[in-house]
């Protein structure tokens, strides 16, 4: 049965409800997480599977460019990309670097490392090399899947559905400020420069929200839009919940615990990488 166009106000009120009942800071491991019970193997393997979900950001980023028709919408989302791959004042290889003058990224943006770059010293604070990340050597497959269904989703939806997907940024300033709080107080053993990434995004995902919400508020515009938003949403909230779920259930199948033992204590740069 078909319902009525919502109005903003209920609109937004149920793509928040989704956040309240599925996002992912809910989970079990993310809980264990911010209480400061996981032991370092269990924080890296973490580190290395969100690798592969930040490096597929961009990728569906592009996607929903490559599908959207509206200029508008293309100028305000691109940013996303440069956001998490960073920006550069070199060339490409085997070029030289643009000549004083000439347009380029430099004179929209200074140049910034991105939130990939980020991540990585992220891992190398805490005891991975960039090649462990880079090479996904201790991906999961239940999370490439989850990640890849994602990519997938921002690929084949009409554009507008695939931005309402992003719209779990509207939980993820608090997220982000309480795991920073987190690291900072029960995994001191990490390097404090390696939690940049999560400094940022406590400014950025706030951005990005409003950014997004306005867009989706505008586009989805339509009784069926919208109820396709709303799934698109707590798809998103699934893909989040289903990597840690891999992660957790990962530890479990081998007969281990993600969780530290009460009495241990990890300070003092502890740095073995994960068996």
């Amino acid at each position: 049965m078909t319902t009525g166009l919502w109005d903003r106000e209920t609109f937004v009120e149920k793509l928040r409800a989704i956040g309240v009942r599925g996002y992912h800071d809910k989970h079990p491991f993310h809980v264990a997480m911010n209480e400061g019970q996981l032991s370092p193997e269990a924080l890296r393997v973490w580190v290395a599977n969100r690798f592969y979900y930040q490096r597929n950001i961009p990728i569906k980023d592009a996607a929903i460019l490559a599908n959207c028709p509206v200029r508008e919408v293309r100028r305000a989302w691109i940013h996303r990309i440069l956001d998490h791959d960073g920006t550069s004042v070199k060339g490409l290889e085997g070029e030289a670097p643009a000549t004083p003058g000439e347009t380029d990224s430099r004179e929209l943006a200074p140049p910034s490392e991105g939130g990939i770059e980020a991540w990585l010293r992220l891992g190398e604070a805490c005891g991975l090399s960039r090649d462990e990340l880079l090479d996904n050597r201790h991906l999961l497959p239940g999370v490439r899947f989850a990640v890849d269904a994602y990519v997938n989703f921002a690929r084949r939806q009409p554009w507008p559905v695939a931005i309402a997907s992003s719209l779990t940024e509207l939980f993820a300033p608090d997220l982000m400020s309480a795991r920073l709080a987190a690291f900072e107080k029960f995994y001191s053993w990490i390097d404090a420069h390696g939690l940049d990434y999560f400094r940022r995004r406590v400014t950025q995902a706030r951005r990005d929200s409003d950014e997004a919400l306005a867009i989706t508020l505008e586009y989805c515009n339509t009784p069926e839009l919208q109820g396709q938003a709303v799934r698109a949403l707590e798809f998103k909230c699934d893909v989040l919940w289903s990597m840690l779920d891999a992660i957790h259930h990962g530890y479990l199948k081998e007969g281990r615990s993600p969780f530290r033992p009460p009495t241990e204590n990890f300070g003092g740069g502890e740095t073995a990488a994960p068996a």
